[in-house]
């Protein structure tokens, strides 16, 4: 493992407008934006509604619902002495990542949020204040994770330092803990899941012995069911497709009862690291995963067996860190230097593959559509806009003059754009 986390997917025409973007990926967890009027178009001086100051560092996605935005964020502070991380083992001997860092420090874990309007800041609490259970990547953050809201409460998610629900307004309503949660000193990456009147946490963990998948109580934070997983550390995020919870993993892809936990059916997994969260396509779930192997399967939702289930393999184009998505019956996937290739998610057979940027560049958001187009943001702060369809074509580029390492959320006719250390809320 040698960087960090993030990643879903479906067609616009499968799911009703919805004019917020109230989890990871937006509605139905896709990518795909909704709104009206969003704009195609935007630099540093053009198109800039507002620009706001963010404390701390995060990568976590922007959650907007109705006038409010949310977002998490972490303050490192001083070493606290005797801190240290959990110790890790690689089969018998003991592993530590030479990138990994973070668990000898103080952190702040943040809710804040900003008035869509004016871009102020509304509130502010502190979730957690202490040393943290595992180290992280030195290029994650521990406000990874992203948010997720029903309109009336916030649920952010810290992994080891816990699962917090707040009021619109900023009032806590309850904490509850997932205990230690060991991620081979890489950080979060999962974010929480709203499946009627339960929030869903999957905490896959070093080498599988104690990962969990967990159900609590969207009211009241009890722990309404836990069912272990012999699933090795993971940093992707379920998804939910019609009445199946699907959890991508190393050593299986396994779908679940999201009331119950229990589960449906699994096939083998990507024997690869599951950071990406899976696709839908219809009647189809794409997952994939960028290292150490490059690989995507397309499932189907229905059927016995892998024999039924899987109906094709694909084994290159992909990143380590950034989801593809699925946009207008076509798959796009992403490389880490964001050269795409569009396939046909229903076959797997390719339109086109590893088609390039004009400039080389680094990602690590996921890609986001709308209005016939794939907007693809660098680590430099430059989105990339590229027409969707089985021609590739790149349209323009936005420049924002910032680093950016999150993804971009877009609601009602705006875009919000979580940049290192600005919120920007861009509107025509």
């Amino acid at each position: 493992m040698t960087r960090i986390l993030f990643g879903l997917v479906i067609t616009g025409a499968l799911f009703a407008a919805d004019p917020n973007w109230a989890q990871w990926r937006g509605p139905s967890a896709s990518g795909v934006a909704q709104g009206g009027g969003l704009p195609a178009s935007w630099s540093a001086e053009k198109n800039i509604a507002w620009k706001v100051e963010v404390p701390g560092s995060g990568h976590s996605q922007p959650v907007v619902w109705a006038k409010r935005i949310f977002l998490t964020t972490e303050v490192e502070g001083e070493a606290i002495e005797g801190a240290g991380a959990v110790k890790h083992k690689m089969g018998n001997a003991d592993f530590l990542h030479p990138d990994a860092l973070g668990a000898t420090k103080k952190h702040t874990l943040k809710v804040l949020c900003y008035s869509v309007d004016t871009g102020k800041l509304l509130w502010e609490q502190t979730a957690y204040e202490g040393k943290a259970y595992d180290d992280r990547h030195k290029r994650n953050t521990y406000a990874s994770p992203t948010s997720v809201t029903d309109g009336e409460t916030v649920f952010a998610y810290f992994e080891s330092m816990g699962l917090y629900a707040y009021t619109v307004e900023g009032k806590l309503k309850w904490k509850a803990s997932v205990g230690g949660i060991a991620t081979m000193g890489m950080g979060a990456g999962t974010s929480p899941v709203l499946a009627g009147d339960l929030v869903i946490i999957q905490a896959d963990q070093d080498t599988g012995d104690t990962s969990f998948l967990y159900g609590f109580s969207k009211k009241d934070g009890k722990e309404v069911w836990r069912t272990p997983r012999k699933v090795q550390v993971s940093w992707t995020t379920p998804v939910l497709a019609g009445g199946q919870l699907l959890a991508s993993g190393h050593e299986s892809i396994i779908a679940y009862d999201p009331k119950t936990g229990k589960e449906l059916w699994s096939v083998p997994g990507l024997k690869s690291h599951a950071i990406h969260t899976p696709m839908l396509a219809g009647d189809m779930v794409v997952v994939t995963s960028g290292y150490p192997a490059k690989r995507t399967f397309g499932l189907k939702l229905t059927g016995e067996g892998e024999g039924e289930r899987l109906v094709w393999k694909y084994e290159k184009g992909t990143a380590y860190v950034p989801t593809g998505i699925v946009y207008d019956g076509l798959l796009y996937l992403i490389s880490d230097n964001g050269s795409l290739t569009c396939l046909d998610p229903k076959t797997g057979e390719a339109r086109y593959e590893g088609k390039r940027l004009p400039a080389p560049a680094r990602f690590m958001a996921s890609p986001i559509a709308f209005d016939g187009k794939l907007f693809l943001t660098s680590e430099d702060g430059d989105t990339y806009v590229v027409k969707a369809g089985p021609v590739h074509e790149v349209i323009a580029t936005n420049p924002l003059g910032e680093p950016v390492y999150s993804s971009i959320a877009a609601a009602g006719d705006s875009l919000y754009i979580r940049a290192q250390k600005h919120l920007y809320r861009i509107r025509q």
